[in-house]
């Protein structure tokens, strides 16, 4: 039944409660829900969490959002992981009907006396409510006052009868006596009926009811869930790259020698001090040599070229084995050990393939789809053939191929792996990753799982649904000005409770023609965009030198692709020489640590740019709240107006939401560039001309003017 104050369209909820929404500890996000009943009667609404060890909160008033709209909502923020309930209250608000029509009635001089005695007998209700657990005496009994509804001397004036019920709100007997306090003081036939009237209007009043509604018609939703993750999930900046062409070496004649966990473990300080917090390593696995792919994607290999890593298993071991050319599981150990010690962690691709070389086509031929002549199909995406990778077939033998990925997943989580990037996983059947994800959420909820799964929109959002913390998007296909403004809109607002971005500017599969016609410039506004807009951003190495050359014209592909060949790079010349974006990516890193607003998804804003190749992007987390102005400090506001337009100047007008950065409307306040070093006095309205090659973008620090 619908109950008797209705609660509709609450959120966030995902398919009707069907599976959790998300949160990490720490993250505040908006319960809302719309509420209303019939006829005039006002309404109210509150929400009530209960932790995951089932202790149940205090109740948590909401606000209308806009008058008339029945859209209630309230800021919460969870402070612990688990999996945490929420239920909306809803009630019939007699205090605020009455007030509603005292305030039409008093000051016209229509039933005065009638309409201050019903208000006292309300207040008095709401007093009684108080419950008497909450006002004991000091000897454990409860007070004469609260036994017996005795009034305390009556003040002699509205502003002294407000000041009592102010110093009285330290503790629950304090809120029933001014509470009563309030009732008296509207039966004081003495006084102006306005002065009694304002009593009741005053803020204090205000908390007091908010602390102790009086709540009639109580209607309650049924829990909805939240899961609550660690931070990581949420936040974070990672670095991809393939530890074998770390320390690799490739002479003139063709000669080639894998880079190895110890040598690439030489690379893990630079990318630290570029303030990465994960380090994405691709399959680590023994390649199979039948059918193993060359350099660029050919299907004749020279004798040292290494394969593909996505080609797992070979004889010596399949996806619990380390290549033998990157070292032993020890040297694994070491490097995991290496990687935290410097302040990050080890993500490590999960990649449900294999080449045809793997133990499991020898002992589980039943995992694979076996064709009309006999053999096992390979991979393909006609009329592109795959033949080094076996897919799995997992309506063949579906219990054996869980069990063996829930080990193999398990192995590497032994191993110090606490989070996986997996491929392809729309490839997969959602209701193999909903119970594996559950599996390991049971026993190991720090674990997290990253979706690469570039797919339709309903198998994106779904695989998010059932489990996956984080997802890659379509960002890297998203460069207009329109398609900037509503994507990213979507993922921050739309989205948030079911997705979280992972916003990757490159990866070894996806080279934009953006970025291969866009020179340094537009290297560096994908990297701000991505930077600012998600919490969560990637790069994979090589990004730092501005590698941006195709396979051939119109290809997504990278030329002389990391994937089928070792690509050694030397780092050092590349800065010494100026030639390295490793200082402006480690800016951009050192930045969003020290900003937590940048840490948060659901608090992205765009501002109006009256230039078709400009946007300007927001993020604040709000201060303190202050009683007194009955709002929330400025907290930490930064924003950036970035230039899309990697080839040409652009210069327009930025029309600011300045109550969405906690300013007023004629505020004046300054803005420090993170990127040049100077400042501005801003208001509403400001003019800015961007120029790519020198600098295409501003991130602003936003800080009231001083006086």
């Amino acid at each position: 039944m619908i109950g008797r104050i209705p609660i509709t369209d609450i959120r966030p909820v995902v398919d009707c409660g069907q599976w959790p929404a998300k949160a990490v500890a720490g993250e505040t996000f908006e319960v809302s829900a719309t509420v209303f009943r019939e006829g005039h009667d006002a309404v109210a609404a509150g929400v009530v969490l209960t932790a995951p060890d089932g202790q149940r909160g205090r109740l948590r008033p909401m606000r209308e959002m806009a008058p008339g709209t029945d859209r209630w909502a309230v800021d919460v923020c969870l402070p612990a992981e688990g999996d945490w309930l929420f239920r909306v209250e809803a009630w019939s608000d007699p205090i605020a009907t009455w007030l509603h029509d005292a305030e039409i009635k008093i000051p016209r001089g229509m039933d005065v006396d009638l309409m201050c005695e019903e208000g006292a007998r309300l207040f008095e209700r709401a007093a009684r409510a108080v419950r008497q657990a909450d006002c004991p005496a000091p000897n454990g009994r409860t007070t004469p006052q609260a036994r017996n509804g005795h009034v305390p001397a009556q003040p002699r004036s509205a502003r002294q009868a407000a000041k009592q019920a102010n110093g009285s709100a330290e503790s629950a007997c304090g809120h029933r006596a001014a509470l009563l306090t309030v009732a008296a003081t509207l039966r004081d036939g003495d006084r102006d009926p306005r002065a009694r009237l304002s009593v009741a209007q005053m803020p204090e009043t205000a908390a007091l009811l908010a602390a102790h509604p009086l709540r009639d018609m109580v209607t309650r939703s049924r829990p909805r869930k939240v899961r609550v993750s660690r931070r990581r999930a949420l936040y974070g900046s990672w670095y991809e790259f393939f530890p074998r062409s770390e320390g690799a070496i490739v002479d003139g004649a063709g000669v080639s020698k894998s880079g190895t966990f110890q040598t690439a473990a030489k690379r893990l300080p630079a990318v630290a001090k570029m303030g990465f917090d994960v380090i994405y390593l691709p399959p680590i696995h023994p390649i199979g040599h039948t059918f193993r792919k060359g350099r660029n994607n050919t299907l004749s290999p020279e004798p040292d070229d290494p394969g593909s890593p996505w080609a797992i298993g070979s004889e010596d071991g399949g996806h619990d084995a380390i290549h033998p050319d990157l070292g032993t599981i020890d040297d694994f150990d070491e490097f995991v050990v290496r990687t935290r010690e410097l302040g990050m962690e080890v993500a490590l691709d999960l990649a449900l393939q294999c080449s045809p070389d793997h133990p499991w086509v020898r002992e589980h031929p039943e995992w694979f789809t076996i064709r009309a002549d006999g053999t096992i199909a390979y991979a393909e995406n006609p009329p592109k053939k795959y033949q080094d990778i076996y897919p799995l077939n997992f309506d063949r033998d579906p219990e054996g191929i869980y069990a063996e990925v829930k080990r193999v997943v398990r192995h590497w989580m032994d191993h110090g792996v606490r989070i996986f990037r997996v491929d392809n996983p729309h490839t997969k059947p959602v209701a193999f990753w909903e119970r594996l994800l559950a599996d390991i959420h049971a026993t190991d909820p720090d674990v997290i799982f990253l979706a690469e799964a570039f797919t339709r929109p309903a198998m994106l959002q779904t695989l998010a649904k059932v489990g996956y913390h984080q997802s890659y998007t379509y960002f890297t296909w998203k460069n207009s000005k329109a398609d900037v403004e509503s994507y990213l809109s979507e993922l921050a607002q739309e989205t948030s409770h079911i997705l979280r971005p992972n916003l990757f500017v490159n990866t070894p599969d996806i080279l934009h023609e953006y970025l291969q016609h866009g020179g340094i410039p537009a290297f560096k506004i994908r990297a701000v965009l991505a930077a600012v807009a998600s919490p969560t951003w990637g790069v994979y190495s090589g990004y730092e030198l501005g590698e941006n050359i195709p396979v051939r014209p119109g290809s997504e592909e990278y030329l002389d692709s990391e994937k089928y060949q070792y690509r050694p790079r030397d780092w050092e010349s590349a800065e010494r020489e100026g030639r390295s974006l490793a200082p402006f990516i480690t800016s951009l890193n050192l930045f969003r640590r020290a900003h937590p607003a940048l840490q948060e998804l659901r608090n992205l804003r765009f501002h109006r740019v009256d230039q078709p190749d400009m946007v300007c992007v927001s993020k604040r987390l709000p201060g303190a709240y202050d009683p007194a102005t009955r709002r929330h400090g400025m907290g930490d506001v930064v924003m950036a107006v970035i230039n899309l337009d990697p080839h040409h100047t652009h210069e327009g007008m930025v029309d600011l939401d300045l109550p969405a950065l906690g300013l007023d409307w004629n505020a004046e306040f300054v803005v420090d560039d993170e990127l040049s070093g100077e400042s501005y006095r801003w208001r509403q309205r400001n003019y800015v001309r961007l120029d790519p090659h020198i600098q295409p973008a501003h991130i602003f620090t936003v800080r009231a003017a001083p006086r």
